[in-house]
Formats: structure tokens, C-alpha cells, sequence
């Protein structure tokens, strides 16, 4: 099933403070970026974050799902909490490698 634009607008408004967030369609799904990084997905309207350090640290009670057959796990976020995922985001960034050029 794939995610509705209307669940990625309200990501994205849930996301809005924080400057740098980017967003490209893939396959009936989202990816989520930070500044470049991808931090997570919406998959069947379902925002997951990458497991990370710091992400799973501030999300220790988040359940771990598959976004599809085959791939890793991720957190389930709740999108309810802003102010958890502005502090959420920017740490998986930095948990995260920078890109070769």
C-alpha cells in the first residue's frame, strides 16, 4: 500500500521547524532527509526513523517495525510529538556518516 500525500504533509508540517528537512518520492513511498542524511521514510503512512545511537536512546519505547518485507528495522515515531522528533532528527544526522565525495 502506499503512503498518502496527504500523512506526508503532516509529517512534513510536524517537521516544519526544523530547517533542512527534504523529502524525495520513492516507489509509492517517502524518504526522509536532514540536511542530505537520510533519517527515515514514510511507508503505508507510517513515519520509521533509522535506529541509530541517539535514536534509539531517546526512543527506547518505540515499537520496531519493517517498512517492507526484507528490510530493517526502524523506530516508529510517534508524529504526535513534535518537539521529541525536532530533538530526534537532527541527533540521527550527526549519528550518521557524512557522505564520500
Amino acid at each position: 500500500m502506499a503512503s498518502s500525500k496527504e500523512y506526508l504533509q503532516f509529517v512534513l508540517e510536524q517537521l516544519s521547524n526544523l530547517d533542512g528537512i527534504t523529502h524525495r518520492a520513492m516507489m509509492g513511498e517517502y524518504i526522509i532527509y536532514y540536511n542530505g542524511k537520510v533519517v527515515g521514510g514514510i511507508y503505508d503512512d507510517r513515519f520509521l526513523l533509522k535506529q541509530t545511537k541517539s535514536s534509539v536512546k531517546l526512543l527506547s519505547d518505540a515499537p520496531l517495525e519493517k517498512p517492507y518485507d526484507g528490510a530493517k528495522e526502524m523506530l516508529l515515531a510517534d508524529v504526535d510529538s513534535r518537539e521529541l522528533l525536532e530533538t530526534v532528527i537532527p541527533q540521527i544526522a550527526d549519528d550518521l556518516p557524512d557522505k564520500k565525495k
